[in-house]
């Protein structure tokens, strides 16, 4: 809405004319009449007048806020994405830049207004592309000093892929920084770089190292989730989790001990002995091939430190400290089969 507009509409609230308007303002009808159709704005020191006389303030007379509602904001989007189905793009883009105009202080906005520019002009072959890629690089670039920390993110996130469209990878590496090193899209956006700019052994490092930590990552989700189910008592789903975690286990080549150990805790609970029984075998035989994974040529230029033959030995004895327990193996006591693990690892 434009001043003009603003002050049409409140001064027909107050039941008041342009001339009554004009009067108070000690300025003319027609200026008045100017001001409501577009043709003209109020003078800077008349600003504050005109909002106490219509009972606003100056911002709305100006139309400035902040923030949108989540409809609004929704609803100004939906008309730029049909109107550069239907209208020149560079009509449209005089459209959203007054609309930013209006609202300069919206920064998802701001934001949202320059991804969808951005991804028109990436399909569109236009003429005059630097005077666009200027401006919308100019709405990220201020979008990187806000205060919201998901802002600056998508910010930076378009800027590097817009540099990286433009074969620009030195320039896009600096949007890196205001990503979080724990953040996985910083290391795959890294890894990028290094194979779009001839470090392969760098580029293979990266991705193998994004790779385990997505291991690790998706594996304590699953064991979080099957947690939950035991809590609800929800058997089948545990049971579904346990078979995923050693399915991912084998995927990803993170050696046999990952593979079989998940499904200790679910037999104890049930008191399977044969599972039981079988899987503290199982884990028992495949301490010593625990650091597998080191050889997959999954990780074939990931840095490994080497396990010490004390860490395998000490893992053992805990294990067979843990098989003893009474409270969880109680139920075992009296079968041979325990007995013997037990005696053989002595």
């Amino acid at each position: 809405m434009q001043p003009g507009d603003v002050i049409r509409k409140y001064r027909k609230n107050k039941d008041m004319t342009q001339e009554e308007l004009a009067k108070r303002l000690g300025v003319t009808a027609p200026a008045v009449n100017k001001w409501e159709n577009g043709n003209a704005l109020p003078d800077i020191t008349l600003l504050a007048p005109i909002a106490r006389l219509l009972g606003i303030t100056t911002d709305i007379l100006l139309s400035f806020r902040d923030e949108l509602t989540g409809d609004e904001l929704r609803a100004i989007i939906y008309e730029l994405d049909s109107m550069l189905k239907e209208k020149p793009y560079g009509e449209v883009f005089l459209w959203a830049k007054k609309k930013l105009e209006e609202y300069p202080n919206c920064e998802e906005l701001i934001l949202q207004i320059a991804i969808v520019l951005d991804a028109q002009r990436i399909v569109q072959d236009l003429a005059g592309e630097k005077e666009y890629d200027d401006y919308i690089c100019s709405l990220y670039a201020r979008m990187l000093e806000s205060d919201d920390e998901a802002i600056r993110s998508r910010a930076a996130d378009a800027l590097f892929g817009f540099y990286m469209r433009k074969e620009k990878y030195e320039k896009a590496e600096e949007y890196l920084k205001y990503f979080s090193i724990q953040n996985p899209e910083r290391k795959r956006k890294q890894a990028w770089i290094y194979s779009k700019t001839n470090r392969t052994a760098e580029a293979y490092k990266a991705y193998e190292e994004l790779l385990f930590s997505f291991y690790q990552m998706a594996s304590g989700a699953l064991h979080g989730i099957y947690m939950l189910a035991l809590e609800q008592g929800d058997m089948e789903r545990a049971h579904m989790l346990v078979k995923k975690q050693e399915e991912m286990a084998r995927c990803f080549e993170m050696s046999k001990y990952n593979e079989v150990s998940s499904r200790l805790e679910i037999a104890t609970l049930e008191k399977d002995a044969d599972t039981v029984i079988a899987t503290m075998k199982e884990m028992l035989s495949s301490i010593g091939q625990i650091g597998s994974y080191r050889e997959s040529s999954l990780y074939a230029d990931m840095d490994f430190k080497e396990l010490q033959e004390e860490f395998l030995t000490e893992l053992k004895h805990n294990l067979l400290e843990c098989f003893r327990n009474e409270e969880s193996y109680g139920f075992l006591k009296n079968d041979k089969r325990w007995q013997e693990i037990i005696r053989q690892n002595q």
